[in-house]
Order: structure tokens, then sequence, then C-alpha cells
């Protein structure tokens, strides 16, 4: 039995709450956007800690026993108190303090062009934090109020009532190779790919999903690939492909610059759907934040004409 008292994370008690609300440990990662094992680890973490079975598992539905009850309205108690802190804090006017999850992708290819706008809009910002996480993450993390915005690209929708969302242009991807493996630029069936190693993202990522879910619609999967190399690294997934070691899947943005000097080629797969969508979203009570609405028109600011032109060019350092 671990000892009383050790420091445990909120997510613990947030996951409890989850699966007394729904019953089940598979509701209750569906709705956290986890897998169905991390929510019976953290529930176990729990009964460990306190030295309690906190659920009945004898019926259908997950009950909780006697003491899951007390858990529970602790629990309760404790996230409502952090809730409040994070607002309390959040209202300082002192100090101005931003944090923005977002995808690697959307990081890797916009990030630095939008903090140069945000920055000029918003000198006196004390405090500005960016962190990249995978889709599912980044919901969990501004639910959470981790994280005050995010910008994500996904396949699946955003489901949060809760959440205000802004629309942005769909990020296209495609197959790349370097032309030293003299494949064609013209659309091919997915058959000719499948003679070369890939390298893929690891699960959660949106485009890693859109694959999985093109090649099923084929009547493939990815191991059909002649190899596959899983990294979580896009530079790796990239650079790879630049050594003609085999292909990738990637969003046309991160490399753009080496399609226009010829360093890759660009490749679309019949009936392959190409394109994933694209939103920034925040809380609706941070609706009013100067600071989320400046932030919202440097995004807006960088998709629009003008700022498209001056994106067209990139490519990673």
């Amino acid at each position: 039995m671990r000892k009383v008292g050790e420091r445990m994370e909120t997510r613990y008690f947030q996951t409890l709450v989850k699966v007394c609300e729904t019953g089940s440990f598979s509701k209750a990662a569906e709705s956290l956007h986890i897998t169905q094992s991390a929510v019976s680890q953290r529930i176990k973490f729990l009964e460990e800690n306190y030295g309690h079975q906190l659920f009945d598992r004898s019926g259908t539905q997950l009950e909780p026993t006697g003491a899951g009850l007390l858990v529970l309205e602790k629990a309760r108690e404790i996230l409502a108190k952090e809730r409040e802190l994070v607002d309390r804090l959040s209202s300082f006017k002192g100090e101005k303090r931003l944090s923005i999850c977002c995808t690697p992708t959307f990081g890797m290819a916009y990030l630095p062009r939008i903090l140069s706008d945000f920055v000029l809009r918003n000198a006196d910002v004390h405090d500005l934090k960016f962190i990249f996480k995978q889709p599912a993450e980044a919901i969990v993390g501004v639910q959470n109020k981790e994280y005050d915005l995010a910008v994500i690209e996904y396949c699946d929708g955003i489901p949060p009532e809760s959440f205000v969302v802004y629309p942005l242009p769909d990020d296209e991807l495609v197959f790349i190779s370097a032309p030293s493996m003299d494949l064609p630029e013209t659309p091919m069936e997915i058959e000719r790919l499948l003679e070369f190693p890939i390298y893929a993202r690891r699960d959660g990522c949106s485009s890693r999903n859109l694959l999985r879910q093109n090649l099923a619609n084929l009547g493939h999967d990815i191991n059909d690939f002649k190899r596959v190399v899983i990294s979580d690294d896009l530079r790796l997934c990239i650079g790879s492909a630049l050594d003609g070691c085999g292909i990738s899947f990637v969003s046309r943005s991160l490399v753009r610059g080496y399609l226009l000097d010829h360093r890759l080629r660009a490749h679309y797969v019949k009936d392959f759907t190409h394109v994933r969508s694209r939103a920034a979203f925040h809380l609706a009570a941070r609706s009013e934040d100067p600071l989320i609405s400046n932030f919202i028109a440097s995004l807006q600011s960088l998709f629009s004409d003008r700022g498209r032109r001056h994106t067209d060019g990139l490519a990673l350092p």
C-alpha cells in the first residue's frame, strides 16, 4: 500500500469523478480522451493510496463503495478549489500570462510567425508559454484549465460544447519522397507506396489517425508497408524522406520549402482523403480575455490572403 498523503495529481480525482458519472472505465476513458488502461491504473493508484476498494465491480455497472463515495465527495471539493484557485489567479492584473497548447505540426510550421505578430501587439506580456501536445491531450488540457487556448489539427471533431471554436483553413497532408526514389507525382494507387518503408507518427497524432482511416477504407493497414518506423519526431520523419530512406505522410505546410526547391516530391493517393480540419479553441468563460482575443487576431491574420502569401516558402530549418 502506498503511504497515505503521498503527492498525487488532480487528474486522478478527475478520473474518479468521471468513472462515477459514467459507471464504466471505457466510457470514462472516451470522455477523458485517454485509454481504458490509463483509467484503470489511476483508480488502482487511488485504491492503493487509500487502502480501500473504491468500486464494486461485481455488477454490469461500476458502483462506488462506501469508501468510494467518501473519496468522491472530497475529490469534488478539491477539484472545485483548484478551479477557484485558477480563476482567481487569472484575474490578477499585475502580470499578463498566457499558456497556449498546439500540435507539433502547427507549432513547427506557423508558431514563429504568429509569436512575432502577437508579441508586437502585446509587448507587456509577462509570461508566455507554448506546449506541444497531440489533439486529445490538448482538448483535455483546455478542459482542465491547464492551457488557456489550443490550436490543433484533427479528424474527429472538438466535442465539448463549453468551447468557443475558431475554424481555420484545412491542413493538407501528402506522402513525401526523395527524387532519387523516382516515384511519380501523379495520383497513384496505394499499392505503389506499400513497396517502401514508411516513417509514421505515433498513435494519438491526427496524421496517423487519418492515415489509418484511409488505409482501412482501401482494405489495408499500416503494417502492409515494407517496414514501419514509428517516431514522435517530425524532423526524423522528414529527414528520413530527404535521405531517401523511405516515405512519410505529413502536412504539406511543413515541407513546402523542400517541395519548392525540389528536394522532396509530394504524392497523392487515389481515393485517399488528404485533408484534416484545423481550429483554435478556448473555454467559453475566457471569451472576454484580451490576450486570447489578441492571439486569435494574430492567428487569423496569418491565415488571411496576405498572411498565406508570406508563409508559402516555409520549411523546417
